[in-house]
């Protein structure tokens, strides 16, 4: 099937995503807590002092669902689908979503779409726009899949995206080992894909076993971050964006390596505990969060 191009401009939706305490919690396992028994404990318990959290990447779940990606159909074959980028904006306190249930809207727009060249795949760049019940705006979602199938299709390169990160060691680091099953958590929350949970279509796709998801690596190092910069206070974070270099496999150890720079605003990458020189599995993130 060729690539339809003229998907670009076009905006779909409302998806409707439903959430509940339930979903939270199984979202928050899916990004590896509780993998100790203890950590990001606020994020499952709801019986502590201060209530149940939201990890604030919650926000992109509406973008990344499986209703998103079957109804925006330009040709692709959506067996190569990985994540390559996401850049969430937090609008507003996402804690008061652990304190009902509820439905968000989510209104999707196709940004672009480039061509890395064959072999090396399609490119699809969309933007979303994510309301809570009462209408208020919770979330704005850049999120850029690559398509490793598709490549070759005639499409324009690419635009660089660059960022700065610093020549220095890292001021902060904090570690932990995912939980080999931590993916088929996350997988309940409606992210269906079969990349992560069969073995044939992994390794059709060049990879020797299920690997787990990048929103929930992301949320690992997202944690990382609050608990160093603002522990118990996810809801002051406001910017989260970052590239999917490399897939993660279950049971890996993985260091989120942090620099502090101006006021509100950290660089980032998650790389291998055991093999920090190696490729990052994340790389040129920036975190920014209210003081």
């Amino acid at each position: 099937m060729a690539i339809d191009a003229s998907v670009v401009g076009k905006t779909y939706g409302p998806f409707k995503f439903d959430y509940s305490m339930e979903k939270l919690n199984l979202f928050a396992v899916g990004c590896n807590c509780g993998y100790d028994m203890k950590a990001g404990e606020e994020y499952y318990n709801e019986y502590l002092p201060g209530g149940l959290k939201v990890l604030p990447i919650f926000g992109a779940m509406p973008l990344v669902c499986g209703e998103v990606t079957n109804t925006i159909d330009y040709g692709a074959d959506l067996r190569g689908t990985l994540h390559w980028g996401i850049d969430l904006k937090i609008k507003s306190d996402m804690n008061r979503l652990a304190k009902k249930s509820g439905t968000l809207s989510t209104d999707v727009t196709v940004v672009g779409m480039w061509d890395r060249g064959p072999g090396k795949g399609l490119l699809c760049q969309e933007h979303s726009d994510t309301y809570d019940d009462d209408g208020s705006l919770v979330c704005e979602c850049e999120t850029w899949d690559c398509l490793i199938y598709d490549g070759g299709w005639g499409g324009e390169k690419p635009p660089a995206d660059i960022v700065e990160m610093p020549d220095r060691e890292p001021d902060f680091e904090m570690s932990e080992t995912i939980s080999m099953n931590a993916g088929l958590a996350f997988r309940l929350t409606g992210m269906l894909h079969p990349l992560h949970v069969d073995w044939p279509t992994a390794k059709e796709a060049g990879f020797p076993i299920p690997f787990y998801f990048g929103l929930g690596y992301g949320g690992i190092a997202m944690r990382h971050m609050i608990d160093t910069f603002m522990p118990g206070e996810p809801e002051r974070l406001t910017r989260f964006k970052v590239r999917m270099c490399a897939p993660v496999m279950p049971g890996a150890t993985v260091t989120t390596q942090m620099w502090k720079m101006d006021d509100g605003t950290v660089r980032f990458r998650l790389v291998d505990a055991h093999a920090t020189t190696a490729k990052p599995y994340l790389n040129w993130g920036i975190m920014e969060y209210k003081n």
